[in-house]
């Protein structure tokens, strides 16, 4: 649910359970007097912090708080919260409730819908998790204010892929959404709460006809096999210059290189392609990888739990707008050359 009032969606949400049996696990950096008071443990918010350990963590803070299967966790921050919080949830005497609350634009259209939880294992970007779906997400975009710009980039690329796998109309809205004032304003925040409900409503249908991901959901994983080897590749580097890492930007860059892929393969319009190439230059800047990273990349890529087979890449392509093609095997030779044209922009 979007809503204006966070105070009172919680409320109602939360009133079926026992008040010493709610808790929260929450980003460092979270205002939490916008909520009722409930224990909180507070999590490191980066990927590097998406472990087993932490997992440890939850798993002690809700035994030392008596938490029962009519528990309720309520996971509050980006991303990485809501991905390895949903994960706890469900392996935490075999499953209880969850809520998500989202506070970065990233996890509101993407991480915080749909029940796929997980951690990173062995240098693998979510390579062990589970199916669990929280009982409701809550998307207050007040949070979006207090977010500096490259942050909401990077969740608007995650906009820009519903946009290619939705429809011409939502994908036209998105390219003319101007990030460039260092701030949003109330217009700006209305149309972008517009576009969130709606990439939100698409990613729901989806998953509702396809929960564990054996057909038609596969479509959400548009840029994501080029996207998570390049942020894989930044894990192996460390810390990047800009002190964070971001999904969001290795997605924009997988999108590329796949849109490239859609076009050779498939035919798809160069036009759109070119249009997803601009707003990169213009916004996010070109991705930073060296030439002796293309053997590694491709090494990860094979690694993939999309991966069919093992020695195989498998990729989500474009037919067209609104039309994607699932379960596209690609060639060592054919991953080399989108590498190769992502990275001579």
């Amino acid at each position: 649910m979007i809503t204006t009032d966070l105070y009172a969606a919680f409320s109602s949400l939360s009133e079926q359970y026992s008040k010493d049996q709610i808790v929260y696990v929450a980003d460092g950096a979270i205002d939490l007097s916008v909520l009722p008071p409930h224990p909180t443990l507070v999590l490191d918010a980066g990927e590097s912090g998406k472990s087993l350990e932490t997992v440890q963590r939850i798993w002690d803070f809700l035994f030392e708080h008596q938490i029962t299967r009519r528990g309720l966790m309520v996971c509050i921050g980006g991303g990485t919260t809501t991905d390895i919080g949903g994960f706890a949830a469900a392996t935490y005497k075999r499953g209880i409730d969850y809520i998500n609350i989202p506070t970065t634009l990233l996890a509101m259209v993407d991480a915080s819908t749909g029940g796929k939880t997980g951690i990173n294992y062995r240098g693998f970007k979510n390579s062990i998790g589970a199916f669990h779906s929280p009982i409701e997400t809550i998307v207050w975009p007040e949070w979006l204010k207090t977010l500096p710009t490259r942050e909401l980039l990077s969740g608007f690329a995650e906009m820009l892929k519903t946009g290619l796998i939705g429809n011409e109309r939502l994908w036209h809205r998105l390219l003319q959404f101007d990030w460039d004032a260092s701030q949003l304003d109330e217009k700006q925040l209305n149309e972008l709460s517009s576009l969130i409900e709606e990439c939100v409503a698409i990613k729901a249908r989806i998953v509702a006809e396809d929960q564990h991901e054996t057909g038609l959901r596969k479509t959400l994983n548009l840029g994501h096999t080029f996207g998570h080897a390049l942020e894989e590749i930044q894990m192996e580097h460390g810390i990047p210059a800009n002190g964070m890492w971001s999904h969001g930007y290795a997605v924009l860059y997988g999108l590329i290189a796949e849109l490239y892929l859609s076009v050779v393969i498939l035919d798809f319009n160069r036009g759109v392609l070119q249009q997803l190439c601009q707003l990169m230059l213009h916004y996010y800047g070109r991705p930073e990888c060296k030439c002796s990273d293309r053997e590694r990349l491709l090494e990860l890529m094979r690694q993939d739990k999309k991966n069919e087979h093992a020695a195989e890449i498998n990729c989500t392509l474009l037919r067209a707008i609104g039309e994607p093609v699932i379960n596209q095997a690609i060639s060592a030779d054919q991953a080399l050359e989108a590498w190769e044209y992502l990275f001579s922009l």
